[in-house]
């Protein structure tokens, strides 16, 4: 009797000790809330004349166990951070700037993080005429391979948005540079999407400038595609 206790006691063992440890899971990335996507925040604390303290907000993220909030100061390129275990966190702002925001999830048993989108908005303060909004693009999306057409072209479209709803224009830049400085095409505000003739196997780089009544002007950044 003792011998097969001994024995289902091994095997028991033996069974325990080959199951595998489950690897954690990696952080998932949230939805932004507030302050809304290129809109005018107009319910910050105030501070005093230059500053007020503004309250971020997103959705909560499975596998997260911290969320870095990241906002920055667009004309200037000022950043700050702060980390926060729920879904929300309060940074002092200056007024009437614009500023872009996006949210890292975090999990300390993992290396990978994830972020969100990147929103735009403006704090609330004594300007009384506003730049453009970077223009987002719709197509390719960053980093995408894609095919040509039976033209050999590719469609880059964009989307942009002004809360003066002035805008007036887009530069269009093109190039297999890094950062492109070819200007292919100045639009209509109407038209947001141009064709461009490409090479298969190759990386292009484009970037929009938004152009408003007033002569303000905001870039997009650089997005890249590969052609196959």
């Amino acid at each position: 009797m003792m011998r097969f206790l001994f024995l289902g006691i091994c095997m028991m063992m033996a069974f325990t000790g080959c199951k595998k440890k489950r690897t954690p899971s990696p952080p998932e990335a949230v939805q932004l809330v507030f302050p809304e996507q290129n809109s005018e925040c107009t319910t910050g604390l105030s501070l005093g004349q230059e500053t007020s303290q503004v309250e971020f907000r997103w959705s909560t993220a499975d596998n997260t166990e911290t969320y870095e909030l990241r906002v920055t100061n667009t004309s200037t390129g000022t950043v700050q951070t702060i980390a926060s275990s729920s879904n929300s966190a309060k940074l002092p702002l200056a007024k009437g700037e614009q500023f872009s925001w996006i949210v890292r999830s975090k999990n300390n048993q993992v290396d990978q993080t994830v972020s969100s989108e990147v929103w735009n908005f403006y704090n609330s303060g004594s300007r009384t005429t506003f730049a453009p909004f970077p223009a987002t693009n719709v197509s390719p999306a960053s980093s995408e391979n894609v095919f040509k057409d039976i033209n050999n072209e590719v469609t880059l479209s964009w989307t942009a948005s002004d809360l003066d709803n002035d805008i007036v224009s887009y530069e269009v830049y093109f190039s297999v540079e890094a950062i492109p400085v070819d200007l292919i095409r100045t639009l209509q505000p109407t038209v947001n999407s141009i064709k461009v003739s490409v090479t298969a196997d190759t990386v292009y780089y484009w970037s929009i400038i938004v152009i408003d009544a007033e002569g303000n002007k905001s870039n997009s950044g650089i997005y890249n595609f590969r052609v196959l």
